[in-house]
């Protein structure tokens, strides 16, 4: 499989990233670890995971995904055949220099380990200035805490600003950008962000990338709503343009025999300047269902189509 430069981070990877947020919330141990061993397996890059995973759940606190992942990796001594991307920014404290030296260090304790390979701003946080921002992830990378600076859920501005700032004071520059992308989602990237990361050469891998799961299929009408927890988010789905975007995809699933998971998948990772999308599994089954995204390439034809259907 070839893999991808993640901008100019220095790392590269696959065109699927493996997202943690289900380790210790809807994948218990078992399953965790069923589908870690099975990603390392298949020669999976890259994990995605937050130190605020999953601190909406009743009874967590957050910390939970990565508590998950540090007791796989302790068990299977996989760490240097994985990366790990995590996150800082959404817990109280927000981005402020102390709260992120703190933040790193309860990651690391976590996961059990000594780096992180792509530590993200998971958020922007407009009361801080960004050169402290930039200065404190600074700190990490030149402590060898870090090996790559990203930005999450920041508008075209805001990352073009804080570019500016890291260039203009010697800070680090944030070289990978994840933001929401699925075929009914584009607007978070679509645009001036995406305009922004082509012409500066940054790395994008895209977070609900199937759009809470609607675009697997599952939720065909009102009445699938009910099926899992995640009913309610896709409701606005399966009232608006998502029975018109199914209807899309189960032509090109009958046209390439892939599954409606991996169409929407493979449409993410040829969008222009995306280097993979991000996507959860909790089962082995689901995942090499998922996995089988990176071997399916949509001809222009079928890639129109998909993008014509969700405008």
């Amino acid at each position: 499989m070839t893999e991808r430069a993640l901008g100019q981070s220095g790392l590269s990877i696959r065109p699927f990233m493996l997202g943690g947020n289900v380790f210790g919330m809807t994948a218990d141990r078992d399953a965790s670890f069923a589908v870690l061993d099975r990603f390392v397996e298949r020669g999976g890059g890259m994990i995605d995971t937050a130190d605020v995973y999953s601190a909406w759940v009743p009874g967590h606190k957050g910390g939970e995904s990565e508590r998950m992942m540090g007791a796989w990796l302790k068990a299977g001594g996989a760490r240097d055949r994985v990366m790990i991307a995590t996150k800082v920014g959404m817990m109280p404290g927000g981005l402020k220099p102390d709260r992120i030296r703190e933040a790193v260090q309860g990651s690391l304790d976590r996961l059990g380990t000594d780096r992180i390979d792509l530590y993200f701003a998971h958020k922007d946080d407009p009361d801080v200035p960004l050169d402290e921002v930039l200065g404190a992830f600074g700190e990490l990378v030149d402590a060898g805490v870090v090996d790559a600076i990203g930005a999450s859920n920041y508008s075209a501005d805001r990352l073009a600003e804080a570019l500016r700032v890291a260039d203009g004071n010697g800070l680090p520059r944030f070289t990978v950008m994840q933001p929401e992308l699925n075929l009914l989602d584009r607007g978070q990237y679509q645009g001036a962000l995406q305009d922004l990361c082509v012409a500066e050469g940054l790395g994008v891998v895209t977070y609900f990338s199937l759009a809470s799961g609607y675009l697997s299929g599952k939720y065909r009408s009102v009445d699938d709503i009910g099926q899992s927890a995640r009913g309610p988010r896709v409701k606005p789905y399966v009232e608006g343009k998502g029975p018109a975007m199914l209807a899309a995809m189960d032509i090109i699933a009958a046209e390439t025999g892939a599954t409606l998971s991996q169409i929407a998948l493979a449409w993410v990772a040829a969008q222009p300047g995306v280097t993979a999308p991000i996507a959860s599994a909790t089962s082995v089954a689901q995942l090499d269902e998922i996995m089988g995204s990176e071997n399916l390439t949509l001809t222009a034809e079928q890639l129109a189509a998909l993008t014509a259907a969700g405008a």
